[in-house]
């Protein structure tokens, strides 16, 4: 599969993952939460279950903290640019439904997806992917002109911090991603 997508996507891992019987005390609390067994991919990092938490807690931290910084469709557009960038079909479907549904701007979001991280966006949008995709080439491809674009688009220090911790733990989770199974179409 190789086509981007706002639609859900499965995935199919190329390792055996744990089955849902095989799940221990220790894989449940590994996973925070429950619902997550019936994913290949937790499953199949279930194996290492300190590593698969502290994974957890991390993305968990970045899109879901509400102490200030940046919006969560912001986070998530982070996400959606880095995971374009690096061809991870399966992330990128994920977070840019994430995207489109709290900003409110699935044309924006299609046009990311479609066309590319260089598609025409506002400047807030364009500040926050090029920094993105900078993190996602290499990090130190990201400069001050990445900062500099970002605080003239409005964000401050806190918001800027989050651009970079959700396209770092998006490059490094899209490789992880691929290098262990594919997109799949969810009936599969």
């Amino acid at each position: 599969m190789s086509g981007f997508t706002l639609e859900r996507l499965g995935w199919a891992p190329w390792l055996a993952p744990l089955s849902a019987e095989e799940l221990t005390d220790e894989h449940h609390e590994a996973l925070v939460d429950r619902a997550r067994a019936a994913s290949p991919y937790f499953l199949l990092l279930a194996r290492d279950p300190h590593v698969l938490q502290a994974r957890t807690h991390t993305d968990n931290d970045i899109f879901h903290n509400t102490d200030g910084g940046l919006p969560r469709a912001e986070r998530e557009l982070a996400a959606t640019a880095t995971s374009r960038r690096n061809g991870c079909v399966f992330c990128a479907s994920v977070h840019a439904r994430f995207a489109a549904h709290y900003a409110k701007r699935p044309d924006d979001v299609r046009r990311l997806l479609d066309e590319g991280v260089h598609a025409p966006q506002d400047g807030r949008w364009r500040a926050i992917i090029d920094a993105s995709v900078a993190v996602a080439a290499t990090p130190g491809e990201l400069g001050a002109a990445h900062v500099e674009a970002l605080r003239a688009a409005g964000l401050d220090d806190l918001a800027i911090s989050d651009v970079i911790h959700a396209a770092a733990f998006f490059n490094w989770a899209n490789r992880l991603m691929l290098s262990l199974g594919e997109p799949v179409k969810e009936d599969q």
